[in-house]
């Protein structure tokens, strides 16, 4: 009796385990992703703060925006450090890294506040990988299909 006791109390902790994950799954899914990549981020602000970008928005340093050489402006892209773990959403506003950057690996520029996100201001560098969530707009069309379409307005 007490062995089907305890392999009932094992087959609940089981289950329930394997419940929690599948609902972590499930929500993690509804996050449709468009692209990812994966390579090296650095950040700018500094001189930069209080500049226009490329997208024509001030850039500031302390806001979750980013430099991408190609993904629309207004993009939405969740950036995770590959080295910690650690995730934040930027919105692309400007082009960059450098192409000498870019011949190294980089694949985005993030600002002093997603870098701090992200726990790497002191190394200046990090293994990322991206997802982008939503593409942008691009000469006022929404290029990903499945955007809402007030989204177009935003930006």
């Amino acid at each position: 009796m007490q062995a089907n006791l305890t392999r009932s109390c094992l087959l609940a902790t089981g289950f329930a385990v394997l419940l929690a994950g599948h609902v972590g799954t499930a929500q993690s899914a509804d996050e449709s992703v468009v692209m990812t990549q994966q390579g090296r981020a650095s950040f700018y602000g500094g001189k930069f703060h209080g500049r226009r970008t490329a997208s024509g928005t001030r850039f500031d340093q302390h806001d979750l925006v980013a430099a991408h050489p190609y993904l629309p402006f207004g993009s939405v892209v969740r950036v995770t450090n590959l080295r910690n773990g650690r995730s934040t959403q930027v919105r692309v506003v400007d082009r960059g890294p450098a192409r000498s950057a870019q011949r190294h690996g980089r694949i985005i520029d993030l600002s002093r506040g997603a870098a701090q996100q992200l726990g790497f201001t002191a190394q200046g560098t990090a293994p990322v990988q991206l997802a982008v969530l939503r593409n942008g707009v691009k000469r006022g069309k929404i290029i990903a299909s499945n955007e809402e379409a007030s989204f177009n307005t935003m930006y």
